[in-house]
């Protein structure tokens, strides 16, 4: 009885070790690796995309608080305030 437990055991472990190395060996087959590069070059491309539209927001938001100070002088004419260098 033992050894059939033990037989048993072994062959159990033996499969769930092939399946784990075969599911990682097809992780890197060149048509694996070529999926995970164009995924992770699509992902880079919006990280860039998303960048590029905060910095256009940030810009658009500094050019009216520029513009909003220089009409605020108090004469109503844009660069007509006493700070000018």
């Amino acid at each position: 009885m033992r050894r059939l437990f033990w037989a048993a055991l072994g062959a159990t472990a033996g499969i769930l070790i092939v399946r784990k190395l075969t599911s990682t060996a097809r992780g890197f087959t060149p048509a694996a690796l070529s999926e995970q590069l164009s995924q992770s070059i699509a992902g880079l491309g919006d990280s860039i995309r998303d960048f590029a539209d905060d910095i256009r927001a940030a810009m658009a938001e500094r050019e009216e608080e520029l513009m909003a100070a220089l009409a605020d002088d108090g004469t109503g004419r844009p660069g007509a305030g006493g700070n000018s260098r």
